[in-house]
């Protein structure tokens, strides 16, 4: 067996790693499934994935605009904060709408999925949505501070890269509207 770490942007707190295991043989007593249907063992797992990863997104977007929002209330420019121009509200108060609606989405694939309910489309959506509300929320947190969003100071920086992963994996997102558009809409495979 061989283990390499796989050096990352973000999610510093917990390693990735490869894992390379040749020539191991598993008695059939110990397989899951049949011999060679191991995929079809992983996809039963795919749709908690999308549910939890969704969830993650949801949460470090909540976590950038409350930042975002606390940042907008105590930094005054000309006499009052940067949070009493509509310019500063509308995109804080957008992401905050974007970030329910892909939670609103979670919440029905995990609930689908505790009564052991289909919920492929539920989750997939959960994790476009999510994904991308998540993306940009810290995006917009990062741009509220201004040129110190850069600054590891106020560690709006850290949310961007660590809801990136959120957007790739485990699935990107085009592979996501794939399968929304197979499975639910009925439409010929494009891939």
């Amino acid at each position: 067996m061989e283990i390499r770490e796989i050096p990352k942007m973000g999610r510093s707190a917990v390693d990735s790693n490869s894992v390379f295991i040749d020539g191991l043989h598993v008695p059939e007593s110990d397989r899951i499934g049949a011999e060679g249907a191991g995929f079809r063992a992983i996809l039963h797992g795919m749709n908690p994935e999308r549910i939890l990863i969704a969830a993650e997104a949801v949460g470090i977007g909540r976590a950038a605009i409350q930042r975002a929002a606390r940042y907008a209330r105590e930094r005054i420019v000309f006499g009052r904060p940067i949070g009493q121009n509509q310019a500063i509200q509308h995109p804080l108060a957008q992401r905050w709408v974007e970030l329910e609606a892909a939670n609103l989405i979670m919440l029905k694939a995990a609930s689908l999925y505790d009564q052991g309910h289909e919920c492929g489309a539920e989750a997939n959506a959960a994790k476009y949505l999510a994904g991308e509300a998540g993306f940009h929320a810290c995006e917009t947190a990062l741009m509220t501070h201004g040129g110190m969003g850069y600054a590891k100071e106020y560690h709006v920086e850290r949310y961007l890269r660590e809801v990136l992963i959120a957007r790739i994996a485990p699935v990107s997102p085009q592979m996501t509207l794939n399968f929304i558009a197979e499975r639910v809409l009925g439409l010929p495979k494009s891939y």
